[in-house]
């Protein structure tokens, strides 16, 4: 019995709660690869941080491309899935087949194909959903925002309906090109997402 006892504690010191510990996995565009900034300023990186804080020992894979598009996106998710196995999958994608006038029915198929690929996997998926300015007309806007809640409805994923909210719009947290937040706007960006996030782990 003492030699059963004294192996279990040996087995809980070597696998504690880090060694068990799942990988977060974030395929995005320059909204999570902290355009114009310093990486370790991006909510990506304050997501690390938070994680820690909260006693969580995940590990944060940022496989974020500034200029991505959902296309790209879904060509290079499959390999990422193989190298890091992660327990969650956060897709922040859209934005830019939005800027270049793609059609919503094209972001859907290439969402919907990401997350069935990370669930066939055994991740879960959070999307962050995202939208586009007035001046793209109010159709082709409203197809496009509507994509995010479709995906994640017909393949049970979790969702942020927009990642950039309270953000967006907002001169004095978005950098010159009003595209881009800017470092201030990092931290509210990481409490747009940390609530859906949170009951993933």
């Amino acid at each position: 019995m003492r030699k059963w006892l004294i192996g279990t504690a040996l087995s809980l010191l070597l696998w504690g709660p880090a060694a068990f510990a799942g990988t977060v996995l974030v395929v995005g565009d320059s909204i999570s690869a902290a355009f114009g900034l310093d990486t370790r300023e991006g909510w990506v990186a304050l997501l690390e941080k938070r994680l820690a804080e909260e006693g969580f020992a995940h590990q944060v894979v940022n496989a974020s491309i500034s200029g991505d598009t959902s296309a790209g996106g879904a060509a290079r998710l499959p390999a990422l899935l193989t190298e890091h196995q992660p327990e969650l999958v956060i897709i922040e994608l859209g934005g830019n087949d939005g800027l270049r006038g793609q059609p919503p029915a094209q972001l859907q198929q290439n969402l919907a194909a990401m997350v069935q690929a990370s669930q066939q996997k055994g991740a879960k998926v959070l999307i962050l959903g995202m939208q586009l300015p007035p001046n793209y007309g109010v159709r082709y806007i409203t197809a496009f925002a509507e994509v995010f809640p479709k995906v994640a409805q017909a393949h049970d994923a979790a969702l942020v309906p927009f990642v950039l909210e309270g953000v967006g719009g907002v001169p004095s947290l978005m950098q010159n090109d009003g595209i881009h937040p800017t470092a201030e706007a990092q931290p509210k960006l990481l409490e747009n997402v940390w609530p859906t996030l949170k009951p993933l782990l």
